[in-house]
Protein backbone atom coordinates (compact mmCIF):
# COMPACT_ATOMS: atom_id res chain seq x y z
CA UNK A 1 0.00 0.00 0.00
CA UNK A 2 3.04 2.44 0.70
CA UNK A 3 4.20 1.94 -3.19
CA UNK A 4 0.16 2.71 -3.79
CA UNK A 5 0.61 5.65 -1.84
CA UNK A 6 3.05 7.02 -3.75
CA UNK A 7 1.46 6.60 -7.26
CA UNK A 8 -0.82 8.66 -5.95
CA UNK A 9 0.86 11.32 -4.77
CA UNK A 10 2.48 11.15 -8.02
CA UNK A 11 5.72 9.94 -7.32
CA UNK A 12 5.95 5.91 -7.95
CA UNK A 13 9.82 6.23 -8.76
CA UNK A 14 10.83 7.57 -5.28
CA UNK A 15 9.22 4.66 -3.38
CA UNK A 16 12.01 1.81 -2.93
CA UNK A 17 10.60 0.07 0.49
CA UNK A 18 10.54 -3.04 0.15
CA UNK A 19 8.25 -5.68 1.99
CA UNK A 20 11.36 -6.95 4.35
CA UNK A 21 12.41 -3.36 4.71
CA UNK A 22 9.02 -2.57 6.23
CA UNK A 23 8.65 -5.65 8.31
CA UNK A 24 11.68 -5.43 9.61
CA UNK A 25 10.94 -1.10 10.80
CA UNK A 26 7.83 -2.52 12.51
CA UNK A 27 8.42 -6.19 13.63
CA UNK A 28 12.50 -5.95 14.41
CA UNK A 29 14.07 -6.08 17.91
CA UNK A 30 13.51 -2.35 18.57
CA UNK A 31 11.10 -0.93 16.19
CA UNK A 32 10.30 2.78 15.58
CA UNK A 33 7.94 2.36 13.50
CA UNK A 34 4.17 1.40 14.43
CA UNK A 35 1.49 0.68 12.08
CA UNK A 36 -2.48 0.15 11.98
CA UNK A 37 -5.00 -1.72 9.53
CA UNK A 38 -7.97 -1.37 8.18
CA UNK A 39 -9.48 -4.13 7.52
CA UNK A 40 -12.96 -5.19 4.73
CA UNK A 41 -13.99 -8.85 4.86
CA UNK A 42 -10.73 -9.85 6.03
CA UNK A 43 -8.81 -7.90 3.72
CA UNK A 44 -6.45 -4.74 4.86
CA UNK A 45 -7.60 -2.27 2.34
CA UNK A 46 -5.92 1.15 4.19
CA UNK A 47 -3.06 1.53 6.81
CA UNK A 48 -1.88 4.05 9.04
CA UNK A 49 2.24 4.30 9.64
CA UNK A 50 3.43 6.67 12.14
CA UNK A 51 6.16 6.94 14.55
CA UNK A 52 6.79 9.33 17.99
CA UNK A 53 7.52 12.63 17.98
CA UNK A 54 8.37 14.90 20.73
CA UNK A 55 7.41 18.56 22.00
CA UNK A 56 9.96 20.19 23.82
CA UNK A 57 7.57 23.55 24.44
CA UNK A 58 4.86 20.82 26.26
CA UNK A 59 7.82 18.33 27.35
CA UNK A 60 5.75 15.37 26.30
CA UNK A 61 5.69 13.18 22.99
CA UNK A 62 3.30 13.41 20.26
CA UNK A 63 2.64 10.62 17.00
CA UNK A 64 3.82 12.02 12.92
CA UNK A 65 1.62 10.05 11.16
CA UNK A 66 3.86 9.25 8.07
CA UNK A 67 1.39 7.44 6.21
CA UNK A 68 -2.29 7.08 5.86
CA UNK A 69 -3.78 5.31 2.98
CA UNK A 70 -7.42 3.68 2.35
CA UNK A 71 -7.81 1.98 -1.61
CA UNK A 72 -9.45 4.05 -3.72
CA UNK A 73 -12.54 1.98 -3.90
CA UNK A 74 -13.09 1.76 0.26
CA UNK A 75 -12.11 5.69 0.43
CA UNK A 76 -15.58 7.73 2.16
CA UNK A 77 -16.91 5.02 4.02
CA UNK A 78 -14.78 6.44 7.29
CA UNK A 79 -11.89 4.04 7.64
CA UNK A 80 -9.31 6.78 7.36
CA UNK A 81 -11.59 8.68 9.87
CA UNK A 82 -11.31 5.26 11.73
CA UNK A 83 -7.03 4.80 11.78
CA UNK A 84 -7.09 8.73 12.83
CA UNK A 85 -9.17 7.87 15.40
CA UNK A 86 -6.77 4.96 16.69
CA UNK A 87 -3.87 7.21 16.71
CA UNK A 88 -5.79 10.12 18.72
CA UNK A 89 -6.96 7.61 21.00
CA UNK A 90 -3.11 6.44 21.50
CA UNK A 91 -2.24 10.06 21.71
CA UNK A 92 -5.14 10.52 24.58
CA UNK A 93 -4.54 7.52 26.81
CA UNK A 94 -0.71 8.36 26.58
CA UNK A 95 -0.95 11.79 27.55
CA UNK A 96 0.87 12.79 24.20
CA UNK A 97 0.46 16.26 22.81
CA UNK A 98 -0.16 15.99 19.41
CA UNK A 99 -0.63 14.03 16.32
CA UNK A 100 0.60 15.68 13.18
CA UNK A 101 1.41 15.00 9.67
CA UNK A 102 1.78 16.70 6.20
CA UNK A 103 -0.43 16.64 2.85
CA UNK A 104 0.51 17.33 -0.36
CA UNK A 105 -0.72 21.45 -1.57
CA UNK A 106 -2.76 20.11 -4.47
CA UNK A 107 -4.39 17.24 -2.34
CA UNK A 108 -7.64 18.84 -1.73
CA UNK A 109 -10.09 15.88 -1.17
CA UNK A 110 -7.55 15.05 1.92
CA UNK A 111 -7.32 18.46 2.74
CA UNK A 112 -10.98 19.01 2.97
CA UNK A 113 -10.94 15.29 4.96
CA UNK A 114 -8.87 17.03 7.69
CA UNK A 115 -9.96 19.94 8.17
CA UNK A 116 -13.67 18.07 8.28
CA UNK A 117 -12.23 16.36 11.72
CA UNK A 118 -10.94 19.77 13.38
CA UNK A 119 -6.80 19.46 11.95
CA UNK A 120 -5.59 22.82 10.90
CA UNK A 121 -2.73 23.63 8.63
CA UNK A 122 0.45 24.58 10.07
CA UNK A 123 0.90 27.53 7.29
CA UNK A 124 3.54 29.58 9.19
CA UNK A 125 6.07 26.43 8.77
CA UNK A 126 8.38 25.12 6.31
CA UNK A 127 9.45 21.48 5.57
CA UNK A 128 12.94 21.08 5.38
CA UNK A 129 14.25 18.07 4.63
CA UNK A 130 18.12 17.18 3.90
CA UNK A 131 18.74 13.80 2.09
CA UNK A 132 21.31 12.05 -0.58
CA UNK A 133 24.46 13.67 -1.12
CA UNK A 134 23.80 16.73 0.78
CA UNK A 135 22.85 14.57 4.02
CA UNK A 136 25.99 12.26 3.42
CA UNK A 137 27.93 15.40 3.31
CA UNK A 138 26.93 17.00 6.07
CA UNK A 139 27.22 14.04 7.92
CA UNK A 140 31.60 13.53 6.94
CA UNK A 141 31.48 17.04 8.85
CA UNK A 142 31.34 15.10 12.25
CA UNK A 143 34.22 13.03 11.40
CA UNK A 144 31.60 9.77 11.03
Amino acid sequence: MVHELADYEREPESCLLTAEQLHAALFGPAPALFGHVAEVDGAVVGCALWFLNFSTWQGVHGIYLEDLYVRPEHRGHGLGRALLAELAAICAERGYARLEWSVLDWNAPSIGFYRSIGAVGMDEWTTFRLTGAPLAELGREAGV
